[in-house]
């Protein structure tokens, strides 16, 4: 994994605790995963956007077209 060891894990690891302290470390992972499942509710809801395209403003190949069937 990105060319660390178990040693540098465990080293990482170590620092993490260190800085943040125990208390800390669950907040922080339950404040990673709502910003992840936040980042993929946003993705789903932006190709539901792109599948509904009734509600899309008009681009410039359909105004020519209006142009050419006036």
């Amino acid at each position: 994994m990105f060319g660390m060891g178990p040693t540098e894990l465990v080293i990482i690891l170590v620092l993490v605790v260190l800085i943040f302290g125990a208390g800390k470390i669950p907040e922080l992972g339950r404040g990673i995963g709502e910003g992840i499942s936040n980042f993929k509710k946003g993705l789903r809801e932006g190709s539901d956007d792109k599948l509904n395209t009734s509600d899309r403003l008009p681009s410039a190949s359909d105004a020519k077209d209006a142009e050419k069937r006036a």
